[in-house]
């Protein structure tokens, strides 16, 4: 069964990021790029590579780990658009066409068959590397959202610089990740 999820979240993923190379009926590169900027689609890719080498090599050690922080990154990316960008931005907006599967149905896949079908003890000072991807996407968002040359800036497509209240932002999503990592954390060591 967690063979068959892994693919599973692989395979919807696969299919879900398609749409982001076409615009206007043809393949566009520079579309897929421009969609590549956002947390989403970083962290259901990630998750997707993970799950298909959880399907290729199930019983190695940096596998499971590699998957963990996956499933960590994507079930940010669902809380936040359940308590953040779905009040701020509107639920059918976030929940239509590939978003349903991007900010709800792979996240649960992967706490699914991450929490029931790979148990595996998992340490605190492992579990904080679960912080990893929204650290990093969270440097790179301020940077180019807030201090990046103004022709190479990104718009605040999150709205987590809203009156110059980045650093406010910041910390509550590394706060809410942490809340994450240790909820994983309890549903792997039970």
């Amino acid at each position: 069964m967690d063979a068959f999820l892994n693919l599973l979240i692989f395979a919807i993923t696969a299919l879900a990021m398609l749409p982001f190379f076409r615009k206007n009926g043809t393949w566009s590169l520079q579309n897929a790029a421009t969609a590549f900027r956002f947390f989403t689609v970083l962290s259901n890719l990630f998750c997707a590579f993970a799950a298909l080498l959880m399907f290729l090599m199930p019983s190695k050690g940096w596998v499971w780990t590699l998957k963990y922080v996956a499933v960590a990154a994507v079930s940010v990316t669902m809380l936040t658009v359940l308590a953040f960008l779905g009040p701020t931005l509107g639920y059918k907006k976030q929940l239509t066409g590939s978003g349903l599967f991007m900010h709800l149905v792979t996240p649960l896949l992967a706490i699914g068959s991450f929490c029931l079908l790979e148990k595996r003890p998992l340490a605190f000072p492992a579990a904080m590397l679960g912080m990893l991807p929204v650290l990093l996407y969270g440097v790179l968002y301020v940077y180019k959202v807030v201090y990046a040359p103004a022709g190479e800036r990104w718009e605040d497509f999150y709205g987590f610089n809203r009156d110059g209240k980045w650093p406010l932002s910041f910390a509550l999503m590394l706060l809410g990740t942490f809340g994450v990592c240790m909820a994983l954390m309890l549903l792997q060591n039970r």
